[in-house]
């Protein structure tokens, strides 16, 4: 994905992307760990409930909808994904 920036003179200038196909396996589990969460359908206790996961995985909460979980994903600044 590109997000444009500004340069220093002000003008619009295409954001760095990264290579993914370059990336190590620490380096893919590290990418949009501050910006990303997942979301996957789980069963807990019994119950379906939907696991937000970090970036690199890293459980950090339960939700008892796919709604609830995106709109807390969001409410945290972070962009939710889909993960089936």
């Amino acid at each position: 994905m590109r997000k444009n920036t500004r340069d220093d003179a002000g003008n619009d200038a295409p954001a760095p992307v990264a290579d993914l196909r370059r990336m190590s396996h620490d380096d893919l589990k590290a990418f949009g760990m501050s910006h990303v969460a997942y979301v996957k359908p789980v069963v807990y206790e019994g119950e379906a409930a939907f696991a937000i996961h970090a970036a690199d995985g890293t459980p950090m909460a339960l939700a008892e909808d796919r709604s609830s979980a995106f709109e807390a994903i969001v409410d945290h600044e972070m962009i939710p994904a889909w993960v089936h």
